[in-house]
């Protein structure tokens, strides 16, 4: 008599499930050697630079015991310093006013190439963005020069028409013309970010519209503009960014306007003549530190307020 198997049938062969090959122990670190070179870059040039700025801003180098272990103090100081927050309401101010100027006319002209009813387009646009290549020093100094009263481009308005311009370098003006610069280098940067964004809209929304007979303005506040919101949240996160490092440009015009744009004039320009004029490594680090998690809280809440649905 034949015994069957319980989960056998008769007549049919007993099916046993796939045997599992056993996983081989240098599959679980493939992964880790094609990001091996990334994190290695990565925590050099960012996470250790950032490291040692914190070990720095603990410290305080004084001129009897030397360098001493002083805990948050340097931070307590940052808190307290009005130079240091002079500069940061005075970036602010150029943050509310110049980021709005400069991507609404970036927008402005995102939409004017792509709508398609601009003559020489093509050149429009290369003409727009060709600032942007132009290195910021070299911006700083042209832009500084033709401000100049006495040898530049306002002056010779001046000694020409027999008029007193308002000076462009003067402390009440400076800042706007800053905002000038700034504005003249990145707006074509921005416009390319819009008008990219505005190239991959689907045509099928336009056909629509244009079936319904909405006009050329409601095409674009009902279409193009929350078509193109992700790009305007990511311009308007870079162009905070960009405001609160201002450094460029009042450091190049600091020698042609000393009265109007002290050392302190910016964050960024604060920290730099806090290490390399005064020598004060350790509180020019505590500055840069406390100045980087207002940037990074700032831009946060931008992106927040930007993805946020029904804003």
């Amino acid at each position: 008599m034949t015994t069957l198997h319980p989960t056998t049938a008769p007549g049919r062969r007993s099916i046993r499930p796939p045997s599992r090959r056993p996983r081989r122990a240098g599959r679980s670190w493939a992964g880790w050697g094609f990001i091996g070179p990334f994190v290695t870059v990565f925590a050099l040039v960012f996470l250790a630079p950032l490291a040692y700025s914190v070990h720095l801003s603990l410290f305080r180098e004084q001129l009897i015991g030397g360098t001493t272990f002083v805990g948050f103090d340097n931070y307590e100081q940052a808190l307290e310093d009005e130079q240091f927050w002079a500069s940061l309401g005075r970036v602010s101010l150029f943050l509310a006013v110049q980021v709005p100027i400069m991507l609404g006319i970036a927008l402005l002209v995102a939409l004017a190439v792509d709508s398609g009813r601009l003559y020489g387009k093509d050149f429009f646009r290369i003409a727009v963005f060709l600032p942007y290549a132009v290195p910021a020093v070299v911006a700083s100094l042209m832009w500084g020069f033709l401000y100049g009263t006495r040898f530049g481009l306002v002056g010779d308005i001046n000694d020409a028409l027999g008029v007193s311009l308002p000076d462009p370098l003067s402390p009440d003006l400076v800042l706007a013309s800053i905002g000038n610069i700034v504005t003249w280098e990145f707006v074509g940067y921005n416009m390319l970010i819009f008008y990219a964004a505005l190239r991959v809209v689907p045509h099928s929304l336009y056909e629509a519209a244009q079936i319904d007979g909405a006009g050329q303005w409601r095409v674009i506040a009902a279409i193009k503009l929350p078509a193109i919101r992700g790009a305007l949240v990511i311009a308007t996160i870079f162009s905070v960014i960009g405001s609160f490092q201002l450094f460029n440009e009042p450091a190049i015009l600091q020698k042609l306007a000393p009265n109007a744009i002290t050392t302190d004039y910016t964050p960024n320009y604060y920290t730099y003549s806090l290490s390399f004029s005064g020598r004060q490594h350790n509180y020019s680090a505590t500055v840069a530190i406390v100045m980087g998690l207002i940037t990074m809280v700032v831009a946060y809440v931008v992106q927040l307020r930007g993805m946020r649905k029904g804003a």
